[in-house]
């Protein structure tokens, strides 16, 4: 029997469940066939495991641990913006709404930052289905956010002084992380309190998290981007169009906009090393493609090649180590190596990061939304803790934070994906590519 992802209760469910349904799901651990990079993924312990591992389906079940008219819920957004956040939101109010009827639902604003307000002074927003009615219509998060850790032995005190009793925090991998803690100093203050995630990121690498919501919308956005600079490119004689993505450690969006839009001839991933100059390099592989083609697309991820550059060793709020701009770098050497070859070349540098992450949902990402934040409900009430909601092989599971916090997810480049993404570009006689 393959491995098993545990998720914790606070406690056995006594309590029918108020919300109408059609059979409701039970919490035996259902077997599931993942890839060999979810293999991978988990870790050196289950690597050795077959290709079933087994999980928590989510779902609606029979009897609720909390009674909906004594809880009273938070939410709370964290770390960069991305589409679909006002979504899961909407969606978390309206199923405790109308689903459970619970009527005690506030919004904790500006991330970490809300649950200390004698340092920051936020004050709460409470959260009713005429407040959230239309705010899927808008990019961001209505309750706003912020990055960097707060004291969590406060916020356990916040939460119990509130009177919350069920969290859920919506993030990316460093808001895993700080979900897991605040579970941890809730135990140790001793609290009945459910904290459960719903993993965000444009980045899509949040570890065992299929498809994180808003990449879709992400995908798209970024595809505008790389369809101007192809524009730009083609309407100047030795045009270079160069789009920088977010990625910071994963090329997801880079290779999926790159894919989905046959007009990219360079890809730049962290996951792959490249090399600028002498063989499998990327600027005579660019000369050659100028001297044939009179054009060219490169699409970068921001963390890509960050070794070619001097690191500043400086780090964000977050503990991120602070990226290099490789879509200025690159600039400053394609001029430097064309110059020096009197070969005249236009170049044009488009970053449309915040544009990507800042617009609202779209249909798919709306739909995918709605299913996590119903489900995150229905995993709080029935008393789940320390657990994230997701979609993985085309099932909804409950993923404990242990699971999810222990590395972040990376394109495989030995996959049939990657080496998609080469048949799409013509690039693999780069160095580093394979």
């Amino acid at each position: 029997m393959g491995k098993q992802f545990i998720i914790k209760n606070l406690g056995k469910c006594i309590i029918d469940n108020p919300r109408k349904m059609h059979g409701a799901v039970s919490d035996e651990y259902i077997p599931i066939n993942v890839s060999d990079e979810f293999i991978k993924a988990c870790g050196t312990e289950a690597e050795n495991e077959a290709s079933t591992l087994y999980f928590q389906e989510a779902g609606p079940r029979e009897k609720i641990f909390f009674d909906p008219a004594k809880t009273k819920v938070g939410i709370v957004t964290c770390g960069g913006l991305c589409p679909g956040l006002n979504d899961v939101i909407r969606a978390i109010v309206m199923e405790l709404w109308y689903g459970y009827g619970v009527r005690n639902i506030v919004g904790i604003p500006y991330g970490l930052e809300g649950f200390i307000p004698e340092k920051y002074g936020h004050q709460l927003i409470d959260l009713t289905p005429d407040f959230v009615s239309t705010i899927y219509m808008l990019g961001g998060t209505v309750l706003g956010s912020s990055r960097g850790a707060q004291d969590f032995d406060k916020i356990a005190d916040f939460l119990y002084e509130k009177g919350i009793n069920l969290l859920f925090v919506l993030g990316g991998d460093g808001t895993m992380k700080a979900a897991r803690s605040i579970s941890n100093a809730v135990k140790e203050h001793n609290l009945t309190l459910s904290v459960i995630g719903v993993p965000k990121t444009i980045d899509n690498d949040i570890n065992f998290v299929e498809q994180s919501f808003g990449f879709v919308t992400a995908v798209d956005e970024a595809t505008k981007a790389i369809a101007a600079a192809h524009t730009e490119a083609v309407g100047m004689n030795n045009g270079i169009g160069i789009v920088k993505l977010m990625g910071r450690e994963s090329g997801f969006i880079a290779t999926h906009a790159t894919v989905s839009l046959s007009l990219v001839n360079f890809v730049l991933v962290p996951e792959a090393e490249f090399v600028l100059h002498g063989e499998g390099g990327l600027l005579p592989a660019l000369e050659e493609r100028l001297i044939h083609r009179h054009h060219a697309v490169i699409v970068v991820a921001e963390g890509a090649g960050q070794y070619l550059m001097q690191e500043t060793g400086q780090k964000d709020s977050s503990g991120n180590i602070i990226l290099q701009d490789i879509g200025q770098y690159l600039q400053k050497e394609i001029k430097a190596y064309f110059k020096e070859r009197d070969f005249p070349v236009v170049i044009k540098y488009i970053d449309p990061s915040y544009m990507v992450r800042a617009v609202p949902a779209n249909a798919d990402d709306r739909v995918y939304c709605g299913f996590l934040g119903r489900l995150a409900v229905d995993a709080g009430m029935s008393g789940k803790t320390e657990m994230a909601v997701s979609r993985l092989m085309g099932r909804y599971v409950h993923l404990p934070f242990e699971l999810v916090t222990r590395q972040r997810r990376r394109l495989d480049i030995t996959s049939q994906y990657w080496h998609s993404v080469l048949a799409a570009t013509g690039q693999s006689h780069l160095k580093g590519m394979l």
